[in-house]
């Protein structure tokens, strides 16, 4: 297995372009040589990673307004809005969660390195939805140990068009990066890893099903990718079909999915340990205003009748 792979599995606190970063800056090192992301590891090597002081960070920090649901000396839980990318990237270097955790003041936890600070884990831009931040290393790596572990109880809201032939269903399908379409995630990969979600019926509506879904493994894009091989894209979903509004008849909801510009995907629920008292906590999100009054139109309407 390859050195990053490895050592990704190994550290889940560690992104796999973080520990990228670190062996081509030399802070991995096999035998106490500083080695390639790409080197093979062999049976009975000893690896060492050092984690460098965290360099001041060059991102600004914007007052951009936050729901802040919890806040403590050790973390932060919030609802992200659609439309909100959580870490700078390439074409996001501002007005992201990272830009407005940096407005609150200093004291996030440094593994994800500069421009990751706090983030744990991450919803989609286009999904909304209940998120914690780490504010030290130490409640970071109970955190990422709990979603490693799959301890961590997430739950979602999933809009879709169509609906299911059983009231409960699970997808058990690896996913990965798409062979062709590099953007999408897959069952067409040439490196997959094991995914499974379950759903559950919450609400059947003509033409479309507002699903519960349940992700057991925390894979990226895992959730529209599964509802994609099943055959039931989520609403507002461009890069998984989920635009089909073509396909209705003239009238208001036609136009109200037309102009829906986010997925309509939730992270509804949130459960984990406290990384202080091992306490459980459990915080939750209702569905935002745009999603409700989406689904409001489709029960006037009808759906697709």
């Amino acid at each position: 297995m390859r050195l990053d792979r490895l050592l990704s599995t190994r550290l889940p606190s560690l992104s796999r372009a973080r520990i990228q970063k670190l062996a081509r800056e030399g802070f991995i090192r096999i035998g106490g040589e500083a080695m390639r992301p790409s080197r093979p590891v062999r049976e009975g090597e000893v690896i060492t990673v050092t984690l460098p002081a965290p360099s001041p960070t060059h991102l600004l920090a914007e007052e951009i307004p936050l729901e802040v649901i919890h806040e403590d000396e050790r973390l932060l839980v919030l609802v992200k809005p659609a439309g909100l990318v959580v870490h700078p990237g390439a074409g996001s270097r501002s007005g992201t969660l990272v830009n407005a955790l940096l407005a609150r003041g200093p004291g996030w936890s440094a593994i994800g390195g500069e421009e990751r600070p706090g983030i744990v884990h991450r919803l989609d831009r286009g999904t909304s939805g209940v998120m914690v931040v780490a504010r030290d290393d130490e409640a970071h790596r109970s955190l990422s140990r709990q979603f490693k572990d799959r301890s961590v109880e997430k739950v979602y809201a999933a809009l879709v068009w169509g609906r299911p032939d059983r009231p409960a269903f699970e997808v058990n399908a690896p996913i990965g990066r798409d062979r062709i379409h590099r953007k999408r995630i897959s069952t067409r990969s040439s490196h997959l890893r094991q995914a499974a979600t379950r759903f559950r019926v919450e609400e059947p509506l003509s033409g479309f099903t507002l699903l519960e879904a349940c992700p057991l493994t925390g894979r990226t894009h895992q959730i529209r990718a599964h509802l994609v091989t099943v055959g039931l894209p989520i609403v507002g979903d461009e890069e998984y079909g989920g635009r089909r509004w073509k396909g209705l008849p003239q009238g208001e909801l036609r136009l109200a999915l037309e102009s829906f510009r986010r997925l309509a995907l939730h992270a509804r629920l949130l459960s984990f340990d406290h990384p202080s008292t091992g306490e459980r906590c459990r915080f939750e999100a209702p569905l935002p205003a745009e999603l409700v009054s989406l689904m409001e139109l489709m029960r006037r309407s009808g759906g697709m009748a």
